[in-house]
């Protein structure tokens, strides 16, 4: 209640300061300019790109397929694991194949209308922040598992799993949602940007400043909280409680406790790196390094969809166990 009326408000609020216009050159369409930091060697990030874009479809659907057909998987765990393995796929087709036409294209300047860029910047903010919610997600039923195993079959039942899994994905969408409605009502005095993808931030710094400016990028911070900042401190509770716990406990039982939360400390910290990397291109782009921000936003894309899959195939024993099992590298008991 409280999010749809802080849109609500943050909405009138920009159209009543837009109402009066603005004197500026409207814009029809964006420049991407971020392929020409990659053109000298086109076939090369071609097939990087492309590869990989088939290691993550084929990887990460290889681990939801046994999520779901193995018994011994369908598990709460397991539920949200899937869960972020196809959300990364999600995130990844958002980019990759969009990526990979404009490298066959030849240019180094991508024309791209403001509908598109912000549909594309709508869907990458908002799978982010189901990411790092998906993951707090996951971290509080390890928390439960480990510090509360008694209570564990109550509260984590498949309906509060599936109330948990529409949060983590229809709140980022709202928020993220409200952010680019206040963004396309943006007056924008500038039209290229050194990327190879769309997001909120790098379009809400082409506008031409002001009260409306103002409000999106105050609206923006508090989106950033609620879905990434929030959701990773809790992360950080939570394994810190795990921890505590287990230092109380016996050598096996620590083992395994641990043993069981490793893949997802990995994966937080993967995307944890990435938002950092996210972080740091702001800043590249701010101070005109057009080339040390490309090479971050290749980063963004490629560190978080391919190494999700490697990890939760690798580091989790009764994935992997399948897995093996699966590819014909180990008899069936």
């Amino acid at each position: 209640m409280f999010i749809c009326l802080f849109v609500y408000i943050c909405t009138c609020l920009l159209f009543i300061m837009t109402s009066a216009g603005f004197n500026v050159t409207s814009v029809t369409s964006l420049t991407l300019e971020g392929l020409a930091q990659l053109s000298e060697h086109r076939s090369m990030w071609f097939t990087l790109f492309l590869s990989l874009y088939v290691f993550v479809l084929s990887a990460d659907f290889l681990v939801v397929y046994l999520i779901c057909s193995q018994r011994t998987l369908r598990r709460p765990m397991f539920a949200f694991v899937a869960a972020v393995l196809l959300n990364s796929v999600a995130a990844g087709t958002s980019v990759y194949p969009k990526l990979l036409s404009d490298l066959m294209s030849g240019s180094e300047a991508v024309q791209v209308s403001q509908s598109g860029c912000l549909s594309q910047a709508f869907v990458l903010m908002s799978l982010g922040g189901s990411s790092f919610m998906l993951l707090s997600a996951m971290a509080f039923d390890r928390y439960l598992s480990i510090c509360r195993p008694l209570r564990y079959a109550a509260l984590v039942t498949p309906s509060a799993v599936a109330a948990l899994l529409l949060l983590c994905w229809l709140l980022p969408a709202a928020l993220v949602g409200g952010a680019v409605l206040l963004a396309s009502r943006l007056p924008l005095c500038r039209s290229r940007l050194s990327r190879i993808y769309c997001d909120v931030y790098s379009f809400v710094s082409l506008s031409c400043g002001g009260g409306a400016t103002l409000l999106s990028e105050v609206y923006g911070l508090i989106s950033a909280a609620l879905t990434v900042f929030f959701p990773a401190a809790f992360v950080l509770f939570s394994y810190g409680r795990v921890l505590s716990v287990c230092l109380r406990s016996s050598r096996s039982f620590c083992s395994k406790a641990l043993h069981t939360c490793l893949p997802h400390l990995l994966v937080f910290v993967n995307y944890s790196l990435s938002t950092s990397f996210e972080l740091l291109q702001r800043r590249l782009q701010a101070r005109g390094e057009p080339a040390a921000s490309i090479l971050t936003s290749v980063l963004m894309v490629v560190v978080p969809t391919v190494l999700n899959p490697v990890v939760y195939g690798l580091k989790m024993n009764e994935i992997f166990r399948h897995v093996k099992r699966l590819l014909g590298c180990q008899r069936a008991a």
